[in-house]
């Protein structure tokens, strides 16, 4: 018996050995049934809540493709704690052929699926109203309910129990003072980060941190506890039983529990509350919108490239930093980036569209194509005619045969036997007659100058990008093309470089070359296929410049 084994622990709290030690109970339990191991599945710091983990998919896989005979785990809620799970794991197995073992209760019957993985489930439910138990009890104390905000520490002899950093509540204030004075988030963190002053978890700054959301009490501006008041369960949080994920839902503020913590005040009320009026202002405004919609004005427009542009030099997005025009959303931002080319949208859909019209259907290639297309076409009627000769052949045949036994009945040498043959060689006849009626394959011709009437259909597009319904559905047939887009600087030159990455520049790269991968074999092309879109006039080989 071929045997999988799989192993799972929760939290990074937990040992990275409990991987090692699972694996090893299951191996001397394999021993034992005398059992060959072919293969080793495992996830680590990840909750048996969710199914959307990679070792347990990669074994789902394997089982589907019958790579192995038996799942061996230490126990049943090392592979799911949700018994849906366990119980379509359970289904899909016995589909497969495949056994379900642990150390804890042998093989796992349908039953035992059922129980134990209600019992997982129980398990979890019971966990998290402990904790949040737990929680509640250290909170109304006026210690820490999970988390350590900026400009805090922990006190090293209470656990749990916290006081203000002097370096960081400096920081907290002064990001206050600046929005109360009429600066955006976005110019506070980028004056932060030119300072070289590290934010939350020593990360780099970044607007969202400190505007947050008011609703859920996030983010610097909003943190009650600056003003010495503890505010706990403004949320819950429920796990996505499809993904997996944590989704947050606000609590209604009579769940709230407020707790004074006056020895932890940072903010005064004065400043406090100039910060809460100037947030209401700008909500107000937000909210003069002629359309009736006051998000109207939060939404951004979703263009044909949106979510596919990366800076080419610190990694991170290219976005809408001013109408119609991109640039790098870390430098934004974050001020963390020193990529300042920006690129208008215009131009960038442009160029990119461009090298598909002009690239993808060049004339030589489409009369390579056509000459292939038409040698096939070719073939396939040469077949379909030798197929209906052979079935006029066989046709005949079997009208000799007919022929032969009414010639043997009227010369009397009829026989019952005789009477069955004659209505399997009818038989026969009909089905060969169907078969030759049937139509031959379409052949369907291709104009000459297909590759201008694809021309102007790209250029149509073009011209027709602000249709939103036309945007959409070009921007997803684009994003099974492409990967990623990224912009990088020129050297010695003002303006971006583009560089395509994924399917499309796979294409444009085989039509650069004329097909001449083709008898260089499959691996002609890099892993991450990706093409050039460069400023510029001519072009050389993989680059096209526009």
């Amino acid at each position: 018996m071929r045997v999988a084994i799989y192993a799972r622990y929760s939290s990074d709290m937990q040992r990275e050995a409990s991987i090692e030690d699972q694996v090893e109970i299951c191996r001397r339990y394999a021993d034992t049934h005398g059992w060959r191991i072919v293969d080793v599945f495992s996830d680590r710091a990840i909750s048996g809540a969710n199914s959307n983990r990679p070792g347990y998919m990669a074994m789902q896989e394997a089982g589907r493709a019958g790579a192995f005979d038996v799942i061996l785990a230490e126990s049943l809620d090392r592979l799911s704690r949700r018994v849906a799970d366990v119980a379509a794991l359970h289904d899909e197995l016995t589909f497969n052929r495949v056994a379900l073992h642990t150390v804890a209760t042998g093989e796992v019957t349908a039953l035992l699926a059922g129980v134990i993985g209600a019992v997982g489930q129980q398990y979890l439910i019971d966990l998290k109203e402990k904790t949040k138990r737990g929680l509640l009890g250290r909170v109304l104390d006026g210690k820490s309910g999970g988390g350590l905000a900026f400009g805090y520490r922990l006190k090293s002899e209470d656990r749990g129990a916290r006081e203000i950093e002097p370096g960081e509540a400096r920081i907290v204030e002064r990001i206050f003072r600046d929005f109360a004075a009429g600066h955006s988030p976005r110019a506070i963190a980028k004056a932060l980060n030119t300072e070289g002053v590290r934010g939350p978890s020593g990360r780099t700054w970044r607007d969202t941190m400190i505007r947050g959301q008011r609703d859920r009490g996030t983010g610097v501006l909003n943190n009650e506890l600056y003003i010495g008041r503890l505010v706990w369960n403004r949320c819950s949080y429920v796990k996505d039983p499809q993904t997996g994920r944590r989704q947050a839902r606000p609590n209604p503020p009579n769940s709230w529990e407020i707790v004074e913590v006056p020895e932890l005040r940072i903010i005064d009320d004065t400043l406090w509350n100039a910060v809460k009026a100037r947030q209401q202002s700008l909500l107000r405004t937000m909210g003069r919108d002629s359309s009736g919609n006051p998000l109207n004005r939060a939404h951004r427009r979703k263009f044909l490239l949106s979510g596919l542009l990366r800076c080419g030099q610190c990694g991170g997005g290219y976005t809408i930093i001013g109408k119609d025009i991109y640039g790098c959303a870390a430098r934004r931002s974050k001020g963390t980036c020193a990529n300042q080319e920006t690129i208008r949208r215009e131009e960038l859909e442009h160029r990119v569209l461009t090298s598909l019209r002009t690239r993808l259907m060049a004339p030589e290639l489409v009369s390579v194509f056509i000459e292939e297309y038409t040698r096939e076409v070719d073939r396939q009627a040469r077949d379909h005619a030798a197929a209906n000769a052979g079935l006029e052949r066989d046709a005949a045949a079997v009208d000799r045969k007919i022929a032969g036994i009414l010639s043997a009945i009227e010369d009397g040498l009829y026989s019952p036997s005789m009477k069955q043959r004659l209505a399997d060689l009818e038989a026969k006849k009909r089905e060969i007659e169907d078969r030759i009626a049937e139509p031959s394959p379409a052949t369907p011709r291709i104009h000459p100058n297909v590759h201008k009437v694809y021309e102007r259909k790209v250029a149509d597009l073009v011209a027709t990008l602000n249709g939103g319904n036309v945007r959409a559905e070009a921007a997803d047939i684009l994003r099974g093309l492409i990967d990623k887009i990224v912009l990088s600087p020129m050297t010695g030159a003002r303006g971006c470089s583009i560089t395509v990455h994924g399917d499309l520049a796979t294409i444009l790269a085989f039509c650069e070359t004329g097909g001449a991968q083709k008898e260089k074999g499959s691996n002609a092309i890099a892993s991450e296929p990706k093409i050039s879109v460069v400023a510029g006039v001519g072009f050389e080989p993989t680059t096209f410049r526009l």
